[in-house]
């Protein structure tokens, strides 16, 4: 135990010379807590408060969207056109007094802007969702034009600005889940015949060099990236891994390894039960990313066991341990890890033994806790039931709104 102790313990010196104080992090959770002018409120400075006073080393925020005019949810956290980093500053400061780094995550949901909130989304290319289900969701995209595509780039490095300027510690990309980044990546949604299509990479590095420029060389800039789409002639892993490569080269100071869409929804758990019982989802492909690229790596998915995430730092094929859903049923579980303790990542979701209604349950039964958690509430034990009746009078479309980040 000891050993493991010291894995999960050791601090991790990152490229830009700043240093992650242990190797646990929360990944990213879809908060839904602004106000309905998209701006942060109290309640999510309360809830990185109890994370980080719960001992994470690393905390990655939820999707804050770079344009207010496209969200994914809306509650979203978004930038406006004319931002004032003063009202970024409270959250920032929520972490003050512990050894937590606080980074944002920037996203643009490009063509997964639900209906009720889009009527016209945008995406590289004018393609609807493939899926029957998800496209009644989800209005048909028109392809951005390149001066659009551009500005889009310039509200990223505005974004990355402005909370670097709030006091936020480091910045990651959303390029993962089907997002504009993914959408740009995915040869499935990106038909492009001009430059933004020929290399579909082009946009993800253009972001990268354009947030660089605008946070400078010392402030960690990260990007959480699908290691493929899971989906027949999308994004795969050999595109995926010359994409982790030209990342590499171009200087980010993180990678964080995640997978699917909303089409096939890996990131909320539906993987094998090898790969389950194996605690990290996305090993094998993080230890084939390390073969072309140094960049630090975080993997997230899957953890349960102290043993297990030590096991795979002792591997070497990754950095960081990423948490997501186990920091809200259990906030102070790094500091409990930390401290040597018999704990697990907890999973308490309650179960109702039908596959759809489970899948839709995972989702809202943490959404609910994570809010629960953020009035300073603890977990509740609701019946399955009760949680899907409660989520279906607040709103019909949180199977599609209230996704993972």
């Amino acid at each position: 135990m000891t050993v493991t102790r010291e894995l999960l313990a050791e601090p991790l010196e990152l490229r830009c010379g700043a240093v992650l104080p242990h190797r646990l992090a929360k990944s990213a959770l879809s908060e839904q807590l602004g106000n309905r002018r998209n701006a942060p409120t109290s309640e999510l400075a309360s809830l990185y408060r109890t994370w980080a006073h719960g001992g994470a080393g690393l905390l990655v925020t939820g999707n804050v969207m770079v344009d207010p005019a496209a969200l994914g949810e809306p509650r979203n956290v978004a930038v406006p056109t004319v931002p004032d980093a003063a009202a970024f500053r409270p959250w920032a400061q929520a972490v003050d007094g512990t050894d937590a780094q606080l980074w944002v995550q920037l996203n643009h949901p490009g063509r997964q802007s639900p209906r009720y909130l889009s009527r016209r989304p945008v995406a590289p290319s004018a393609v609807s969702f493939g899926d029957r289900g998800v496209r009644t969701a989800f209005a048909a995209p028109r392809a951005l034009t390149g001066a659009e595509i551009e500005g889009i780039v310039e509200r990223f490095a505005l974004a990355a600005r402005t909370f670097v300027a709030a006091g936020f510690a480091g910045v990651q990309l959303h390029g993962a889940h089907g997002y504009l980044i993914s959408q740009f990546l995915s040869p499935l949604v990106n038909r492009r015949e001009d430059e933004w299509g020929r290399d579909r990479s082009r946009f993800l590095l253009e972001v990268v060099r354009a947030v660089r420029a605008a946070v400078g060389d010392r402030v960690p800039v990260s990007v959480k990236l699908n290691s493929a789409d899971f989906q027949r002639g999308g994004f795969d892993e050999d595109e995926s891994l010359r994409v982790v490569r030209a990342l590499g080269e171009a200087g980010i100071d993180l990678l964080e390894i995640s997978g699917g869409t909303y089409e096939k929804t890996v990131m909320m758990g539906t993987v094998r039960e090898s790969t389950a019982q194996r605690e990290a989802y996305f090993l094998d492909y993080a230890a084939k990313a390390r073969q072309v690229s140094d960049v630090a790596l975080m993997v997230t998915g899957g953890f349960t066991t102290a043993a297990a995430m030590a096991e795979a730092l002792r591997s070497g094929a990754l950095d960081v341990i990423g948490l997501g859903r186990p920091y809200i049923v259990d906030a102070e579980l790094p500091g409990r890890l930390l401290a040597g303790a018999d704990v697990q990542a907890q999973r308490r979701c309650p179960r109702t033994g039908i596959r759809l209604a489970d899948s839709l349950l995972e989702i809202q039964w943490h959404t609910q806790q994570l809010h629960r958690l953020a009035e300073g509430k603890p977990a509740d034990r609701r019946s399955a039931w009760r949680a899907l009746a409660t989520a279906g009078l607040n709103d019909p479309l949180n199977a599609f709104r209230r996704v993972r980040a």
